[in-house]
């Protein structure tokens, strides 16, 4: 199983970047996916989890600005980040859990988008 995120970019504070993350590979299903963040020097940091039922939590920090959403029949999850700050720059990774074929759970990490807010 793989995952690949896109969509990450350079945008000026205040605007919208929205964010791609497809899953890929022989699986039985894709639960719960997550899209964390991590800036040079900080700790990783989750910015927003979505279950398979579509159920959604986020970071303080992004509450009311960032929303996380998923096509389960496309494998892929999506963050749509509006009002953008300069310290929502950041390398964002996607992540998920999925029951592999032989029934057992693990979890995935993609690559990581990068997204820069300049002020």
């Amino acid at each position: 199983v793989q995952l690949q995120a896109s969509g990450g970019g350079l945008v000026q504070a205040g605007g919208s970047l929205r964010l791609s993350c497809a899953a890929s590979g022989s699986m039985l299903s894709l639960e719960t996916m997550n899209w964390y963040r991590q800036a040079p020097g900080k700790q990783r940091e989750l910015v927003a989890v979505i279950t398979r039922g579509g159920s959604t939590n986020y970071a303080d920090s992004v509450k009311g600005r960032f929303t996380v959403s998923r096509d389960n029949a496309k494998n892929t999850m999506f963050l749509q980040m509006n009002g953008l700050k300069p310290e929502d720059t950041a390398v964002y990774l996607c992540n998920a859990a999925v029951i592999r074929l032989d029934g057992g759970v693990s979890a995935y990490w993609g690559q990581g988008t990068l997204v820069t807010v300049s002020s």
